[in-house]
């Protein structure tokens, strides 16, 4: 279900970026699919961080257990790992927009029109879900 629905979003989101450019139908159809791996990959990123920063942290003492636990399951139970949190998708956002770039200017979009639809991108699709209290989904007993 992830995948189909990122696609749409995609989709969706560099449809209304190429504003009126002619056949912008036909060239989305041809380069979502880029567009939605980049994505992923970006989010890897990301989420690679996160996890890196987990397992630092992990046998750190107390202070560094909270950092650690913020980061992967309550980003707003410390401002250190919310920090961290949101340091982590500002990274995916930039990987987003940069390879989104390169792919736009290379489906033939003139730099700038690369530049605008891949910042749009990048803002409206960074992975802001990193910032969900996935701690709730195990206390209200519907993972745990």
């Amino acid at each position: 279900m992830l995948i189909p629905l990122n696609y749409i979003i995609d989709r969706v989101v560099l449809r209304w970026s190429l504003g009126d450019k002619p056949d912008k139908g036909l060239f989305c159809r041809k380069h979502t699919w880029k567009i939605c791996l980049a994505g992923f990959f970006s989010d890897f990123v990301g989420a690679a961080i996160m996890l890196a920063i987990s397992l630092l942290t992990g046998d750190g003492g107390e202070k560094f257990y909270d950092i650690g636990h913020a980061v992967m399951f309550d980003p707003f139970s410390d401002l250190l790992g919310f920090l961290i949190v949101a340091s982590c998708i500002a990274v995916s956002a930039a990987c987003i927009c940069l390879i989104d770039r390169r792919i736009l200017g290379k489906a033939g979009l003139d730099p700038e029109q690369a530049k605008r639809s891949a910042l749009r991108l990048a803002l409206i699709t960074a992975p802001y879900l990193y910032l969900f209290p996935s701690e709730l989904l195990y206390q209200g007993g519907l993972l745990g």
